[in-house]
């Protein structure tokens, strides 16, 4: 199985030509899902082999679990995980994690960080549960960042590390006094995990999905949890059919996900793909170094474009606070008298994809994902390309 080409496949009559010399040796920036390495896409090939099958092979066989425990293993080593912690996965992606949490973690009522789509969505699941009371929700106007505060009543705690939407990215704190009250904190990782620095002991539940810095494909999500998140997800459970308590169906349920996670697999069959992706992505990161190498070299990147915006008087770092600017993904407004949309189809043309804005946010602007496959050299070349294509359009 040959293994696809890293170069998107350029329009053959761009309205404007960048020059071979300007372009990056790969134009793949998109925010998820993002750049797949080709070494991944070879190990992906190298599953398909009839002589050790992979591919297409029951889930609950010793080849697949093996991938699952490699993935468990290597996350619980790039996360550091503190005595007790645990990596769980299940189907659904994220999103699906938003109930789940709701359904198994929330005894009561949550309070919600919301300073993007993501973090306002998970509030709306809160919202809809029927036997939870409405969250208490602290909001943050796009751009900027929204802190958790402690509120009485309140037994989950809930905030992104980075907002995809947005390009802000939060510290990821305890809030005072919740820890001691039993409260849990949930934050969800999904575009800065494994390139953000973190201690997830600060942590109860941190999850994310596989299709960000991870570069492979959606549809998993995955939790590294706490003794108290396992605690209180057995509790919450518990009462599962009995006329007190709240109805969990088996898909949504963390202890059954737990569970199944012991025994390196998932309660349904997963995308077997993605885990091949997913397993060479986190050992690749360990191999570089890690937390530490990943955070730096996004950091790197993100630096790149910020620094560049700063430069130019048509350009300016959506995030105003730099302390709030994302590492993982980098949005930048152009002036009114450039249309962003115009730029964004002139580098897809020359194949310098998915640079796109978020669709709900409605900015004139470019949204950069700088994870840890993207070569900072390319992100440099990426900014010579803006330059070139903004001057030509005029």
């Amino acid at each position: 199985m040959p293994v696809a080409s890293s170069h998107p496949r350029p329009s053959s009559h761009p309205t404007v030509v960048i020059p071979a010399s300007l372009l990056p040796s790969d134009g793949r920036f998109g925010s998820g899902p993002s750049k797949v390495r080709a070494a991944q896409v070879s190990a992906l090939a190298a599953a398909g082999d009839p002589a050790s099958p992979v591919l297409g092979t029951s889930h609950r066989q010793p080849p697949v679990k093996d991938l699952v425990r490699r993935v468990r293993g290597g996350l619980a080593e790039l996360f550091a995980l503190p005595d007790g912690y645990e990596v769980a996965l299940g189907n659904g992606g994220s999103s699906a994690f938003w109930d789940v949490a709701a359904a198994c973690l929330v005894e009561r009522r949550a309070q919600h960080a919301v300073f993007g789509e993501f973090g306002g969505k998970f509030a709306a699941a809160t919202t809809r549960a029927p036997f939870l009371a409405d969250p208490d929700v602290v909001s943050a106007e796009p751009g900027t960042v929204a802190h958790l505060t402690p509120v009485d009543g309140v037994d989950v705690y809930a905030t992104p590390h980075n907002e995809t939407s947005t390009g802000a990215m939060a510290p990821v704190r305890q809030v005072p006094g919740a820890r001691a009250d039993g409260a849990l904190l949930l934050v969800d990782a999904t575009s800065g995990a494994g390139a953000l620095p973190v201690d997830v002991a600060d942590t109860d539940v941190y999850y994310f999905g596989p299709q960000k810095v991870f570069a492979a494909d959606g549809g998993l999500w995955l939790a590294v949890c706490s003794p108290a998140a396992v605690e209180r997800a057995e509790r919450v459970e518990a009462t599962a059919g009995t006329t007190t308590g709240r109805w969990v169906p088996e898909f949504l349920s963390l202890t059954t996900a737990l569970a199944n996670s012991r025994l390196d697999q998932t309660l349904n069959t997963p995308a077997v793909a993605t885990l091949v992706l997913l397993a060479e992505q986190v050992e690749w990161l360990l191999e570089q170094g890690g937390l530490a190498w990943s955070s730096a070299r996004t950091a790197e990147s993100a630096g790149v474009l910020y620094d560049w915006a700063g430069a130019r008087d048509w350009a300016t770092p959506f995030v105003a606070d730099p302390a709030e600017r994302s590492t993982v993904v980098a949005t930048i407004d152009l002036d009114d008298a450039i249309d962003a949309s115009a730029v964004v189809r002139v580098l897809r043309e020359n194949g310098v994809v998915d640079v796109f804005p978020y669709r709900k946010l409605g900015r004139n602007q470019l949204r950069v994902g700088v994870f840890p496959a993207v070569e900072p050299d390319d992100v440099r070349a990426l900014t010579a390309c803006v330059d070139h294509v903004v001057a030509h359009l005029g």
